[in-house]
């Protein structure tokens, strides 16, 4: 412990930049690039865009800005800050929610993350066999599953400054690089521009209610929050930062990736006249069958999984950055064990999800909201649900129980003159976004029937 009564442990950001370039990639992932453009598909294309912009903008940064106000001026993981700012009090167990949430999301995102390595070596050798080959095949996906665990960890392991930020800024700057290239490479192909129009020129006639609970699920996912992610990077950031300019920055940068994994997908979607409604098998099942089809083919989708892998990188070292900060906060660990058992858990919680991809059938087929599979469904419950639930209890928590008056004090520190944009923050966490969110969760469940 240090003199102010903080972990040595813990850590901190070195620069603006390096917060948020990791927080940035924490909201990279495969939210953006797997999950963006089959909703966006299924959801009639720009339409969808300028709503998912829309409520990126109403929902995501108010809430974003509200969860790093919550750590920065707690210095805790989502379980402290909660007991740091109401003392003795149940809202504690939001906290917990966070973590069990981030450890459950770790735990099947990592199998689906091992695949991208997987299709990395498959697409450049030109292995043409397909994703359900692939995923039953216990021998590829259960060593590439534990392959991107021990990844994570490595970063992690390394520390705030040393281990997440320092890749950060390597990943980041690569991620945006291979984005740009494959965006050239989509753009410039014969009959692209179909897939522009699809993308770009909004047909509002295709909006139903269905398409505006799409983009707010999405808008709130692709941002990771809810579970405490974002409490727990802004625990690290410096008194002197603006918070709601980082909060932009983030949201910024997130939106601006999404965006970008679609004009890589549509134009070449649309050149080999693919339906772009195709679901979540899009980037594992349509794509791999373009890419051969494109000059320098191979190479362009190897470079494309390296994308993927990298995004879903950046993610995975946030989700276990939860768990490890409150055992380190909280629990006194060292962070090099923290981090190694919180792994171990969540690799151990993500078999069944990796064995109901087609190595263990009963898996697969469970009478489960979710698609039946196991993996689905834990995605269907921590993803959509909990998450859900996480964002509704925070933005109550800072809008009805902490209150801005409290909050504004921290969030002047870096920005003195932040004026009325409190009082719009204030008006969206206490009415707008827990209605809003609600309405999400309704629809849901509804949906399960």
């Amino acid at each position: 412990m240090t003199s102010d009564g903080m972990h040595s442990d813990r850590g901190e950001w070195s620069s603006k930049l390096g917060f948020i370039l990791a927080a940035a990639g924490s909201a990279i992932g495969l939210g953006n690039i797997w999950r963006f453009p089959y909703v966006t598909g299924q959801n009639g294309g720009a339409a969808f865009l300028i709503l998912y912009l829309v409520c990126v903008l109403l929902l995501g940064l108010p809430l974003m800005v509200a969860e790093l106000t919550i750590g920065r001026f707690s210095r805790r993981n989502p379980v402290g800050a909660f007991e740091a700012i109401k003392q003795g009090s149940w809202w504690k167990i939001v906290g917990y929610l966070g973590v069990l949430t981030g450890v459950c999301i770790l735990s099947y995102y990592t199998v689906m993350a091992g695949y991208t390595i997987g299709y990395i070596v498959k697409t450049l050798v030109g292995n043409d066999t397909t994703f359900e080959s692939f995923t039953s095949n216990a021998w590829l996906s259960l060593p590439l599953f534990l392959l991107f665990s021990v990844l994570t960890v490595l970063v992690v392991h390394g520390g705030v400054k040393n281990g997440i930020e320092r890749w950060a800024k390597i990943l980041m700057p690569v991620l945006l690089f291979l984005l740009v290239v494959l965006i050239i490479r989509s753009v410039t192909l014969e009959g692209a521009g179909r897939g522009l129009s699809f993308y770009f020129k909004p047909d509002f006639s295709k909006v139903t209610g269905k398409t505006l609970l799409a983009a707010l699920g999405q808008a709130f996912f692709s941002l990771s929050l809810g579970m405490g992610a974002m409490i727990t990077y802004g625990s690290y950031l410096s008194k002197k930062d603006n918070l709601v300019t980082s909060g932009c920055f983030v949201a910024l940068f997130d939106t601006m990736i999404a965006v970008m994994a679609g004009l890589v997908i549509f134009p070449a979607l649309f050149a080999m006249n693919m339906n772009p409604a195709e679901g979540p098998g899009l980037v594992f099942q349509v794509l791999p069958r373009i890419f051969p089809q494109l000059p320098g083919g191979n190479i362009v989708g190897a470079a494309f999984f390296l994308l993927l892998a990298i995004a879903a990188l950046t993610s995975t070292i946030s989700l276990l950055e939860v768990a490890t900060a409150y055992l380190v906060d909280e629990k006194h660990w060292l962070r090099r064990k923290a981090v190694w058992i919180v792994a171990a858990v969540s690799f151990g919680l993500g078999l069944p999800s990796a064995l109901s991809q087609g190595i263990v059938p009963a898996l697969g087929d469970l009478p489960l909201p979710g698609g039946g599979s196991f993996l689905g469904f834990m995605d269907w419950l921590f993803a959509n649900v909990m998450l859900a639930a996480g964002a509704i209890l925070i933005s109550i928590f800072f809008g009805w129980v902490w209150k801005m008056k409290s909050a504004a004090e921290e969030i002047r520190q870096g920005y003195p003159n932040v004026g009325k944009l409190l009082t719009a923050f204030d008006i969206m966490l206490r009415f707008v976004c827990p209605a809003l969110i609600l309405v999400v969760l309704i629809y849901l469940f509804i949906s399960i029937g």
